[in-house]
């Protein structure tokens, strides 16, 4: 299957998910609220520029916005991670090895530890920004930080078991 093919089966896949089984769980202890649409940015091959990531970003994010009906909400901070991907990558990883050997973001090309901080990092950005934005105020700062710490420790729970039940093999590029 291309790699394009792939990744407009899961950018639907993500959607559905998303829109169909995670918005429907009512929010956990008043301020917990399961992500995982953005994990699409997150296993997007490591060869798209930033513009495209960026691109793909506001598409994933407005795509979800249509059908939950918060115009801009999850579009900015999927934009904002797609703007920082690239840059975090270049810190956790050496450029000459990884990105030319494998195609995209795994436990197996990046290791685990990288791994684990490059989906911490993001997961967190992510969250801290979309719960700014529906937010808009600062009431009280610990909500607002509960928030974010809830949400995030909910999404990376669902994110390691996603990357448990659908293991992904490391494909390696070749010189084709």
């Amino acid at each position: 299957m291309s790699s394009l093919l792939k990744n407009i089966i899961r950018f639907i896949l993500f959607i559905l998910i998303q829109v169909f089984v995670l918005d429907k769980v009512p929010p956990l202890h008043q301020f917990i609220v399961p992500y995982l649409y953005f994990l699409f940015i997150i296993w997007l091959p490591f060869n798209i520029g930033r513009v495209w990531l960026m691109i793909i970003g506001f598409i994933l994010g407005i795509t979800l916005d249509y059908f939950t009906g918060t115009p801009g909400l999850h579009a900015a901070p999927c934009v904002l991670i797609a703007f920082i991907r690239p840059s975090l990558l270049s810190l956790l990883i050496p450029q000459e090895t990884t990105e030319q050997s494998y195609i995209e973001p795994s436990l197996k090309s990046m290791g685990g530890a990288p791994y684990s901080l490059y989906v911490v990092l993001l997961t967190f950005i992510h969250h801290f920004y979309l719960v700014l934005i529906e937010w808009l105020q600062f009431g009280s700062f610990t909500y607002f930080i509960g928030k974010v710490l809830g949400t995030t420790a909910i999404s990376l729970l669902l994110i390691f078991i996603t990357e448990l039940i659908f293991f992904r093999k490391a494909k390696y590029r070749s010189n084709a």
